[in-house]
């Protein structure tokens, strides 16, 4: 997958217009049904959605303008944030995905070269992983709403890129694993153990399963045995 942040953006236009199809579609009271993650609704999902639009359009700012502009004013707001605005509409949260990503994407059309280049320390990266950031977040929490979009409809570009960085993520906690996705030449390793159990199969399930978004029933493991436990992605 492409690391053009302008390239990444017609991505999460796409992403994102797929995510509102999801919630329009959805009968009004689904807002208040448990999501795929644990605690939360499906209000608490969308609404999240919004509010991380807002956040790295903040850090676009910041980029662009050089004046520091956090994510969120503080841990605590980003909570109150999502749990303030969980119980609304359907269609109160559907506008707001929608206006929340415009206020974004028009961010993102306002950068500069140069803009894109700006190193972001609450990142730790330059203002052009953003793009990114914001597609990964949108394409795993639409799974998150558990109404029918799953990771088997990822791009198989998205779903490496996803991948690797899970990959690159975890391995200080004991979780040690040797990954062959299929139609990848080099094995992934997890923890650094090259005699770690080898975990092989379609790429967008090994994704789905180390980020918590899948079983990984399609996957096989060498020496013959159960799938590792997995810690959670976050």
């Amino acid at each position: 997958m492409t690391i053009d942040p302008l390239v990444l953006m017609t991505d999460v236009e796409a992403a994102t217009a797929r995510l509102l199809r999801t919630a329009e579609g959805l009968e009004p009271l689904a807002v208040s049904r448990p999501s795929a993650l644990p605690g939360w609704t499906v209000g608490h999902v969308l609404t999240h959605v919004a509010r991380n639009a807002d956040a790295y359009t903040n850090l676009l700012t910041w980029a662009r303008t050089g004046v520091e502009t956090p994510a969120y004013a503080s841990p605590q707001a980003r909570t109150e944030g999502i749990e303030g605005g969980a119980e609304r509409s359907l269609r109160d949260q559907v506008v707001d995905v929608r206006e929340s990503h415009e206020r974004f994407a028009d961010a993102a059309a306002t950068m500069t070269a140069e803009a894109w280049t700006f190193f972001l320390e609450p990142t730790g990266q330059s203002a052009a992983a953003i793009p990114w950031a914001r597609l990964r977040e949108v394409e795993v929490h639409h799974v998150d709403l558990a109404a029918g979009y799953g990771p088997d409809e990822w791009s198989d570009a998205f779903a490496l890129r996803l991948l690797r960085e899970i990959v690159t993520g975890f391995g200080d906690d004991g979780f040690a694993a040797v990954l062959r996705p299929y139609g990848v030449d080099h094995p992934l390793l997890i923890g650094g153990d090259p005699d770690a159990p080898v975990v092989g199969g379609p790429t967008r399930s090994i994704a789905a399963w180390l980020s918590g978004r899948g079983d990984g029933a399609d996957l096989t493991v060498s020496p013959d045995g159960e799938l590792p436990v997995v810690p959670r992605w976050k």
